[in-house]
């Protein structure tokens, strides 16, 4: 598995350099291996098929037009999946998009917890929406690198080796930034504690 591995890493990096150089075939060779990933991804992010299409057209434009700027190809992959986080960030913002999160620790699943609480102790729709939107708007207070591990982990769902990967950091780093979020959302949540509150 390891060997099979580092000769797809080997082949990207081979089909990168060349596709830096001006080789056409070999950037639509790595569009034909990565546009899978990248398109879940994107629509992992959007749960839109339409927009996760075209923001992902978008990546590998942005991509070939930005090659010329990756000085190791042997990094092409975290490279590109940064390129697609961005762009998905970015229409994220615009759009003002959230989705409901999914947890998998104890820490995580207790906040998950929370937020279904709601529709069944509280005024249903209007309790649910109340708590996510204060969500939304908590997750907006984050520094830059914890809203970014917060929401790759959480609406890209991707595990922490994978965030360590796309960021260029090391997993207790990300894991430091994780919780960090993770804990500034439920501490500054008035709502939150209140609620928790109201169980106990």
């Amino acid at each position: 598995m390891a060997t099979e591995k580092n000769n797809i890493a080997l082949k990207v990096a081979a089909l990168a350099e060349k596709a830096r150089d001006g080789n056409r075939m070999s950037f639509q060779e790595l569009v034909s291996i990565f546009q899978e990933d990248i398109h879940r991804l994107v629509y992992y992010r959007t749960y839109s098929q339409m927009d996760a299409e075209d923001i992902t057209q978008e990546v590998f434009v942005q991509a070939y037009r930005k090659l010329k700027s990756l000085n190791d190809t042997q990094r092409f992959r975290p490279w590109l999946y940064s390129i697609a986080v961005n762009r998905c960030n970015d229409f994220l913002r615009k759009r003002k998009l959230l989705s409901l999160l999914q947890f998998k620790s104890a820490q995580e699943q207790e906040f998950m917890e929370t937020g279904k609480g709601m529709s069944n102790n509280y005024n249903e729709t209007i309790a649910k929406k109340r708590f996510w939107k204060q969500v939304r708007s908590l997750l907006d207070k984050l520094s830059a690198m914890e809203r970014e591990v917060f929401t790759l982990r959480f609406m890209d769902h991707r595990n922490i080796n994978e965030i360590a990967a796309i960021l260029d950091k090391n997993e207790s780093t990300v894991k430091t930034h994780l919780y960090r979020a993770l804990n500034k959302v439920r501490k500054d949540s008035v709502f939150f504690q209140e609620y928790r509150e109201s169980l106990s």
